[in-house]
């Protein structure tokens, strides 16, 4: 929060300037303000948004008139910004968007009322922060990303910064002006607005209260109408053409030939060009006009005349695939997902999505790429779960590894082997590496305090014990983390445990154990930390992580637990216990791939050789940079280290958290039912791929990316050049005559191409895929600057030119066939299929180059994407929203039960109904009835003791706060 200030701020005294000059007409102003206050404004301003709301609230008449910025210079407006302007009493400008909307609140106000200076020396402060940190910042992003449809992830990482400061603000306040709605919170609103609608990125929950905010104005009437005001039902592209011409960039005089033109020096008027009937594409969404330097398009000329001669061909990698001496062997792992669950869309994206996204765009470069993965099975996680169930450990494992198979073969998951770690070669592996820490010397043994089940006759691992939390008290926390409080525990330090097996009382006992020395290894990790963050590539999570840890200096971590399931520690004297997970569970990247092929050492015993690419979330960082690099460097074997890392934040859904024990949101096998195709899912959570901070997949976005992104720019880009070659050339590839605007063209797309291929090879995944956007937005423009559907029906030369447009739009939606392989595998095979094109020329090269020559015959052509119709939002919302909806519903049922309204019995009838209902509850969980079917019938029997609590008079919150508190906690 800001602090408080002595004095005037600029903003009070620019506030003192205007009230002086215009109080001595204000009370009389109210008669007459209908006449003499006018504000000039073009359509779809931005600004206009905070002084329609700022007029609203005042409820002051206010006569808006629209004007060019050409027209608003007459004004004498200073600096560059020509409008808004407000036409105040006696001829009065006022400039500012923000003094506009303090003047239209303060006629409002009582001015003989005492102002309190602190609350005014915040709001003056939070008006002065929005006009010199944020709005520069928003207003450049705002330009980028609705006015030329670019988003750079630098200007929302700017925001972002600005945002979560704003945030914190509203921590300790209603609003941004206080206890009270008030000016600060009017201009805010009237900033964010467009950002807000147009940008899924600041869904973020890390702004929370910031959401919770605007979502509270928007409920309201005053801010709703002001907003359709100046949208209407345009949404954020209504302020496209404002944005534009503020910023100073302007729409270039059309140079496109009208319908109907015979020549081409007659289509070269300076009227706007008519639009193409069905396309999807307004002439707004022509756009700027991009200009190349002249050796980027002597090159583009040059490699595009060469590449019709010398087209690769895409390289097959024989099985096994093993590291080949002199050439690029690029070695990918995601995180092993626990086999203990069902994948949600977050754990999809985390690890194993968008590894295969690195390992598709790697194949396409032509490098000796080997992608791997599996299940984590051994671990107290797995047992759990068996207990659970009724199954043993090893059928835990056999289910579950069969439904993340599913999973990942339906999203298109392509590993070359995807295996598990209940396998022989874990064991040796595992073993091997534990020998060799230990002839080492970097191990050593330590006892540990640990709760013993007396009865089960077994020390309980953490996920085995519960009891109440030390912190917060709730009554069912786990040995190692709260699920109210969220804090990790030590399980010893849990109040009243209790064995989860059978719910005895452990006792607190001393067990030997083995650890990893981490403060002796500490010296040779830095040095590997400082070479491998520096040459590689590693994610700013990743550095700060594992900087963190090392800075707080490392210590011995245990490698060994009391259980039995897991791997075995071969030592003499803990031949009873198991590697720990966190040992164990990354040596199976070298047991998976030892599972794949004999010669597993030829990629994880072979540094000079090989570049390791790990992917996972971010909690996974420190295993993976620290304990993991530890074990395998104090091992002394050569072993291939990580060279670069992607590690994402979270993804949330909507504005929760996924949880399968509260069915909240969607998970791996959810997908499929959707019927909505395996591709459009990929995109989307490529589209909001948590790379910088966390975010949120939304239904909503989710529908509008669908229908604007693919439907609307890629799908209907390369729908429109393949129909045009279909329709008006026979289904062949016309011939190609470059102009200057061709040239310019193709070294414009050069340009994208190699910012989506630095961005991949970054590990950027969603940046690329804004990348492939953006080409494809530039063939949109292409497309309808020159008009070929009018070029066609003129002269013999006005074809020729339809045609080498064609071809070249043509040409590019190969090109886009190729890039977006990565990112949607089916639909690549889909264009290429319509192209009549083999994968062999799946070759991301550096230049755009024409595949596709004159006379090839494509297929038919058919569209590739179906629009969802913004319904299906609320309906999959519903369907996926979890169990506070369905116990809603079923609580609403208690109101009316078959003796009548529940609210209108006596307390005799309520408790005779509350035993009935309790008995049917626990029915239903001794026949282990469907978790849906039982949580209706507790949301009855909760209903009905709540209005047993208001006919006994008591406070029904207190019924409904002890039942909350006394549900178990369940770790997603």
């Amino acid at each position: 929060m800001f602090r408080t200030c002595s004095g005037f701020s600029s903003g009070a005294l620019l506030r003192s300037v205007i009230l002086t000059r215009l109080l001595h007409c204000r009370r009389s102003l109210s008669s007459q303000i209908s006449e003499i206050m006018k504000l000039y404004t073009d359509r779809g301003n931005p600004f206009l948004l905070s002084i329609l709301a700022a007029k609203n609230l005042a409820g002051v008449p206010l006569t808006v008139q629209y004007i060019s910025h050409e027209d608003g210079s007459k004004l004498n407006c200073p600096g560059d910004r020509k409008l808004p302007v407000l036409e105040a009493e006696h001829g009065v400008l006022l400039y500012s968007p923000n003094s506009i909307c303090r003047y239209l609140l303060d006629l409002k106000s009582n001015l003989e009322e005492t102002p309190d200076p602190n609350r005014e020396a915040i709001v003056d402060q939070w008006v002065e922060w929005e006009s010199r940190s944020l709005q520069p910042v928003l207003f450049r992003h705002l330009v980028s990303s609705i006015g030329l449809g670019r988003q750079k992830s630098s200007h929302v990482d700017d925001l972002m910064n600005l945002l979560t400061h704003a945030d914190q603000a509203l921590s300790a306040y209603k609003f941004f002006s206080g206890d009270q709605l008030g000016l600060a919170d009017v201009i805010l609103w009237g900033s964010l607005h467009p950002l807000f609608i147009a940008d899924s990125s600041f869904s973020d929950p890390q702004i929370n209260n910031i959401r919770k905010w605007y979502g509270q104005l928007m409920s309201q009437d005053v801010f709703h109408k002001s907003a359709s005001e100046v949208t209407g039902d345009k949404g954020a592209s209504a302020f496209k053409d404002s944005l534009l011409a503020m910023s100073g960039t302007q729409v270039p005089p059309s140079s496109k030939p009208q319908e109907g033109t015979k020549s081409k020096q007659s289509v070269k008027g300076s009227q706007p060009p008519q639009q193409e009937k069905g396309n999807g594409i307004s002439q707004d969404e022509v756009g700027q006009v991009r200009v190349a330097s002249s050796e980027e398009i002597a090159e583009a000329v040059k490699n595009w005349n060469q590449g019709s001669k010398n087209r690769p061909k895409r390289r097959r990698l024989m099985d096994p695939i093993l590291p080949i001496e002199g050439e690029k062997n690029i070695l990918i792992t995601s995180a092993l997902p626990y086999v203990n669950n069902v994948p949600h869309l977050g754990n999809i994206i985390g690890c194993v999505l968008s590894a295969d996204v690195f390992a598709r765009y790697c194949r396409l470069r032509q490098h000796n790429t080997l992608y791997i993965c599996g299940t984590d099975e051994y671990g107290t996680a797995t047992e759990t779960k068996a207990l659970e169930e009724g199954l043993t450990p090893q059928q835990i494992c056999d289910k579950y590894f069969k439904i993340h198979k599913e999973v990942y073969e339906w999203f298109q998951i392509k590993f070359d082997f995807f295996g598990r770690t209940t396998t022989q070669q874990q064991t040796e592996i595992a073993q091997d590496i534990f020998w060799r820490l230990h002839k080492q010397d970097h191990l050593v043994e330590d006892t540990l305090e640990q709760l013993q089940c007396v009865d089960c006759k077994r020390f309980l691992a953490d996920r085995f014990v519960e009891g109440t939390c030390p912190f917060c008290n709730f009554e069912d926390a786990r040995g190692d983390q709260c699920d109210s409080c969220g804090k990790l525990i030590n399980a010893i330090e849990l109040k009243k445990p209790r064995c989860k097996v059978c719910g005895g009382t452990p006792k607190v006992r001393s067990s030997k154990h083995l650890f990893l020395n981490l403060a002796k290894l500490e010296p040779s990790l830095k040095s590997w930390v400082d070479k491998s963050s520096s040459e590689g590539t590693w994610t700013s999570n990743a550095r700060h992580i594992t900087r963190g840890w090392v800075q707080e200096g490392l210590r011995p971590r245990c490698i060994t637990r009391d259980l039995k399931w897991g791997t075995p520690v071969p030592l003499e004297g803990y031949t009873d216990k198991v590697f720990y997970v966190w040992f164990d569970a990354p040596i199976g990247y070298l047991s998976i791939t030892a599972n794949y092929t004999k010669e597993w050492e030829k990629w994880w015993k072979n540094p000079q050789q090989v570049t390791l690419h790990q992917f996972m979330a971010k909690d996974n960082v420190p295993f993976h940079t620290v304990v993991f690099p530890c074990t395998l460097i104090g091992a002394d074997d050569n072993y291939s280290l990580l060279n670069s890392i992607s590690a994402t934040e979270y993804l949330n859904y909507e504005d929760d958290k996924f949880s399968k024990s509260r069915g909240l949101g969607v998970f791996g096998n959810d997908a499929a039912d959707t019927g909505i195709p395996a591709d459009i899912w990929r995109f989307y959570l490529l589209y909001v791929r948590p790379e910088n901070q966390d975010s949120a997949f939304s239904w909503t976005d989710f529908v509008s990316r669908n229908n604007t992104e693919l439907l609307n720019n890629f799908g209907n880009f390369i729908n429109r050049a393949l129909m045009f070659v279909q329709n008006f050339f026979g289904g062949a590839i016309p011939s190609i005559d470059l102009t200057d605007e061709d040239k310019n063209f193709l070294a414009l797309i050069n340009k994208e191409l190699k910012t989506y291929i630095d961005d991949l090879e970054k590990m950027r995944l969603r940046e690329g895929l804004r990348g492939v956007l953006n080409i494809s937005k530039l063939g949109n423009q292409y497309f309808q600057s020159n008009q070929p559907w009018v070029l066609v029906k003129g002269s013999e030369s006005d074809r020729s030119r339809a045609g080498t447009v064609i071809s070249i739009a043509a040409n590019l939606s190969w090109q886009l066939s190729v890039l977006i392989h990565p990112y949607m595998p089916g639909v690549s095979e889909e264009i290429q299929r319509q192209l009549q094109v083999s994968d062999d020329g799946n070759v991301v090269l550096d230049n755009f180059i024409p595949y596709l020559q004159p006379g090839h015959k494509i297929g038919t052509p058919k569209p590739l994407f179906q629009k969802i119709d913004a319904s299906a939002a609320d309906q999959f919302r519903a369907k996926y929203g979890g169990n506070k909806q369905k116990q809603q519903t079923a609580g609403d049922k208690a109101a009316n039960t078959p003796n009548g309204n529940a609210a209108d019995m006596d307390v005799a009838t309520l408790q005779a109904e509350i035993t009935k209902q309790g008995d049917k509850v626990r029915k239903l969980k001794t026949e282990k009835a469907e978790k849906e079917k039982v949580d209706a019938e507790v949301a009855i029997l909760l209903a009905l003791k709540k209005n047993l609590a208001v006919a006994e008079g008591k406070d029904p919150n207190e019924q409904e706060g002890s039942s909350k508190g006394k549900k178990k906690g369940k770790k997603k």
